[in-house]
């Protein structure tokens, strides 16, 4: 296989990153700048914290009652399964959102495989 057919099309791989990653990389370099002075405790950053486990959490709820697409075929039991083992985990990980998503990702995962 050639170099060419592996990457494809350059010209779309350049609309991707311009269109893609440099939009997002500006929003991203401000927030460095702006933010790297703000004290981690402040309420400001408490509040921001907040807001975004407040919106994970909604979107986790909303996926878990109104499943879409493939996932409306897993069982009620194992998807509020998957929840309650990423809360039990995100309480014992002293509140680590990251070890709870994994968690109830593998949970569901590892529900799915065995259900067949």
């Amino acid at each position: 296989m050639s170099y060419a057919q592996l990457i494809g099309d350059w010209h779309a791989l350049v609309v991707l990153f311009v269109a893609g990653v440099v939009p997002n990389q500006i929003w991203r370099m401000l927030g460095l700048w702006f933010g790297g002075g703000i004290d981690e405790g402040s309420e400001l950053l408490v509040w921001v914290r907040a807001v975004a486990t407040a919106i994970l959490a909604g979107v986790i709820a909303q996926i878990v009652v109104q499943p879409p697409g493939a996932l409306a075929s897993v069982p009620d039991a194992l998807r509020y399964g998957a929840v309650g083992a990423g809360l039990v985990v995100f309480l014992l990980t002293r509140r680590s959102i990251f070890a709870g998503v994994v968690t109830g990702e593998l949970f569901m995962l590892a529900g799915t495989w065995w259900l067949g």
